[in-house]
């Protein structure tokens, strides 16, 4: 299968605005994403609606296209980006602009979730850690994904699942492996040119999760499994925390 992966990467934002363009270790942050990405596929585009975005990738030597402020999601900009760059690609990646310290084995993980020929839609998973406590499993911000036997996503949802009856909550991390959601999507690219034109569905309104949206309506989701830890930067506070995390990698190096 040939593979593009396509960054969406927005100026605005209520919590960090201009966040992609924020410094990590002195490079921009889609910088690190995007030469992260590079390393496990051939074809990288950010997809993005500010100017400054836009030249901050060309002036790395980066690929970038704009698309619309108007989007609804990520998703949306993806698909945007897709049918403006053009070429014969089966499979688009993705990939959140605010991960910096993505590892291509995560994205070799949604590649090959697309082995399975009945796979519309690829996503990755990291098993919760028992040392990351109750507290962390049952975060309502950090997804929780079960699978069947074919490691085809069953649901996803911001409570714990599965409940474990007849268990004390104190033990469940110890006596099941439950999975955490990380962000980044794959799709067949029919998939991602119908996904984008579905509307709204009951369970996606009520967890807020729009993958729910593609559950509902039939699309399979394979899922790739990952035991790599990365950060995500939603707020000023997390880049903190990235840089400490950065200084400690090059420490070990």
């Amino acid at each position: 299968m040939k593979f593009i992966a396509i960054i969406p990467a927005r100026y605005a934002s209520t919590r960090f605005p201009a966040k992609p363009l924020a410094l990590l270790g002195g490079r921009p942050i889609i910088e690190r994403v995007y030469t992260q990405v590079a390393k496990a596929v051939d074809d990288v585009v950010v997809a993005t609606d500010d100017e400054r975005i836009l030249a901050a990738v060309e002036h790395f030597g980066g690929r970038a296209v704009m698309t619309s402020a108007e989007h609804r999601s990520g998703t949306d900009r993806c698909y945007e980006a897709f049918c403006k760059v053009g070429g014969q690609f089966d499979a688009v990646i993705n990939v959140q602009g605010d991960e910096p310290f993505i590892q291509p084995s995560q994205i070799e993980a949604v590649k090959r979730c697309f082995d399975n020929a009945s796979t519309d839609i690829a996503t990755l998973v990291k098993p919760f850690a028992a040392e990351e406590g109750l507290e962390a499993l049952e975060n309502p911000n950090s997804p929780k994904v079960v699978v069947d036997a074919e490691s085809h996503a069953i649901y996803f949802s911001r409570s714990v699942i599965p409940y474990l009856r007849g268990v004390d909550r104190s033990e469940w991390l110890a006596r099941h492996t439950f999975y955490k959601h990380i962000g980044m999507y794959a799709f067949r690219a029919a998939a991602l040119r119908e996904v984008t034109s579905l509307a709204q569905s009951p369970l996606e309104i009520a967890e807020s999760l729009e993958q729910l949206r593609w559950l509902e309506n039939g699309y399979k989701i394979g899922v790739g499994i990952s035991d790599v830890e990365t950060i995500g930067i939603d707020t000023p506070e997390d880049l903190a925390r990235a840089e400490r995390f950065l200084a400690g990698q090059e420490s070990r190096r």
